[in-house]
């Protein structure tokens, strides 16, 4: 079933339901940072960054604590959310280049499905606003891909000429935009209104679509280095830079939940905050932590993959979920809520997790899978996790291939500190086998991300 055919065919199951006796369907919206660690809210352990609004989020939502992003590194990890598809199947991925650049020529293909495209055939209105990195060619940009509206950025706030030059790179040529739909608004805006933008663009459109269902992917460029915050967060948090931009996102949170509520929609949207991938530990002290866990960005560690994450709203049963879970897992979770199947001519690496949402039951995941690139490096079943090769995240080139594989407990060391591999050699095996048996089942896609 291609996408046309699909559409045509939701078109046909929704149209066959009495309007008149369905609920009224939830708003959705999703808040992913940039570059934030797990460590980075005070929810979460944070001892120096105040983030009342997200903790408020958690107290009155669910705070999922072994939460994962699909990749450790921003435009695969994007992919991911969207499409609930790993990237070795779309191809939204690269082993020369992690992400997209201003010069890629690549971008989404246009016949993967986004939970834009399929919310729009269940009723729904769909915005972007942000950072948008899967693409910035106008065939791969927001509105080519289900998004009714788009407000944002086609890439990271790094790829800037302005920025560029600071670090001394006189030469580098591309520009940071803004867009509105498909046009220009702004070459090289100042950084530190971004988050201020952005949320007042999600404002705009929560008040413009309080009479229809709407999914809004807010996707901040913040606390993605350059780190900028508005005059009126510089200097307030302890955590310095970092710490002000993470704030400064706070009220962002605050200020749509308050719209929200006085537009009278809090009792029927669903909010999930979260992360792309883990913090970029090379920024040091403008960069993020990943409290507990492991390393950070672009790493296989935990502290790559495993983000915070909140969900809140309605059908949110209050509570901390412990068990695991992933951006993956959002599109079928969507799809469940609208009513609409899933497409039947593709593999879906996630799963719905409405259940949970509901009434807290566990979760359905068991197995997560750790690739960097087209390469499977570890493997993570209930609470044991396998890697099978090693590279930095950044720096060296060459993967170091274990002998054997490193196993870790992560109920009881989430930092990943204490190999135990030789006292388990039955787990060990089993991950083997399961991760080998992923590996059979997979076509993986030609890469996107390192074509020339």
């Amino acid at each position: 079933m291609n996408k046309i055919k699909y559409i045509l065919y939701i078109t046909g199951v929704l149209a066959s339901y009495d309007g008149h006796s369905q609920p009224t369907k939830p708003n959705i919206i999703v808040i992913n940072c940039d570059d934030m660690g797990y460590g980075d809210l005070s929810c979460f352990g944070s001892p120096t960054i105040k983030t009342p609004n997200i903790d408020r989020m958690a107290i009155e939502g669910q705070k999922w604590s072994s939460f994962y992003v699909s990749a450790s590194v921003s435009s695969p990890s994007r992919a991911g959310l969207l499409t609930g598809r790993l990237g070795v199947r779309t191809g939204m991925y690269g082993d020369q280049r992690r992400v997209l650049f201003p010069d890629s020529k690549g971008g989404l293909p246009s016949e993967e499905l986004t939970s834009a495209e399929l919310l729009k055939q269940a009723g729904y209105h769909t915005a972007c606003i942000g950072k948008w990195h899967l693409g910035h060619l106008p065939e791969y940009m927001p509105l080519r891909h289900g998004f009714d509206y788009f407000y944002g950025y086609p890439y990271s706030n790094d790829m800037s000429r302005k920025e560029q030059i600071k670090l001394g790179n006189t030469k580098y040529p591309y520009e940071y935009i803004i867009y509105e739909q498909e046009k220009e608004l702004e070459r090289e805006p100042q950084q530190y209104n971004l988050t201020q933008q952005v949320t007042e663009a999600a404002i705009r459109y929560i008040k413009s679509n309080e009479n229809s269902p709407f999914f809004l992917y807010l996707a901040h460029p913040m606390p993605h280095m350059p780190v900028y915050a508005s005059t009126d967060f510089q200097g307030k948090s302890a955590r310095g830079k970092y710490g002000d931009t993470v704030e400064e996102l706070d009220w962002s949170v605050g200020q749509i939940l308050q719209t929200l509520k006085s537009e009278g929609l809090d009792k029927n949207t669903l909010v999930i905050f979260t992360s792309d991938n883990g913090p970029w530990l090379l920024c040091k002290q403008e960069g993020g932590s990943p409290g507990p866990l492991k390393d950070g960005k672009a790493s296989m560690f935990e502290g790559g993959f495993r983000v915070p994450c909140i969900m809140w709203g309605a059908m949110v049963k209050p509570g901390y979920i412990t068990d695991m879970a992933s951006t993956l897992d959002l599109l079928p979770t969507f799809c469940e809520i609208a009513g609409i199947p899933l497409p039947s001519d593709r593999h879906y690496d996630g799963i719905s997790l409405l259940n949970v949402l509901k009434d807290k039951s566990t979760c359905k995941r068991d197995v997560f899978y750790f690739y960097r690139g087209s390469e499977l490096y570890a493997i993570r079943k209930g609470k044991y996790k396998a890697h099978f090769s090693y590279r930095p995240a950044y720096g060296a080139t060459d993967k170091i291939v274990y002998d054997k594989p490193v196993l870790y407990d992560l109920g009881t060391d989430p930092g990943e500190l204490y190999n135990i591999a030789e006292e388990h050699p039955d787990i060990v095996q089993e991950l083997t086998m399961l991760a080998n048996a992923h590996k059979a089942s997979l076509k993986i896609a030609k890469s996107i991300f390192d074509q020339k």
